[in-house]
């Protein structure tokens, strides 16, 4: 039997995800596998590499035949390298810096909304409102005037 490692399909249109899998070379690209020994997104920034390294180095010291996309992905994981006994084993792998945790932006974000000053959030409604209620007590001061006036006359 000819096992090959390859990539197995999967995700929607335009957003491919592939499994590195060790299958036979028989079988259909999304087919039946005998194992699955990675994951290869790339579209993601960087692509997201992951391959277990001791089932790859098995596979090919078993005589396994990777194709072409997969030897580069060894290639660059240095799986390759380190199975042919070549200088480079690191590889050249690069790393997605780590998302922040969801806890620490949320603690940032309430220190800042701690230190902006307060009072100055009001809506334009709000703003006329406060403009009308100003205007009122203008017009009724001169009634209350009157009114006052009114009154000692009475007394008199």
């Amino acid at each position: 039997m000819a096992v090959k490692i390859r990539l197995k399909r999967l995700g929607k249109i335009r957003v491919p995800q592939y499994r590195i899998v060790v299958v036979d070379s028989r079988k259909k690209r999304d087919g039946r596998v005998i194992e699955e020994i990675g994951k290869y997104h790339p579209k993601e920034e960087p692509s997201f590499i992951d391959v277990t390294s001791e089932r790859a180095q098995y596979w090919l010291g078993v005589g396994a035949q990777p194709t072409e996309a997969v030897e580069a992905i060894l290639k660059i994981t240095g799986d390759w390298q380190k199975f042919k006994g070549l200088p480079g084993t690191e590889g050249t792998l690069k790393v997605a810096e780590p998302k922040r945790d969801k806890l620490e932006i949320f603690n940032e974000a309430l220190k800042e909304a701690a230190n902006e000053p307060k009072g100055a959030a009001v809506t334009k409604k709000a703003e006329k409102k406060a403009d009308k209620k100003e205007e009122a007590p203008v017009e009724e001061a001169p009634a209350a005037e009157a009114e006052a006036a009114d009154a000692p006359a009475e007394d008199a």
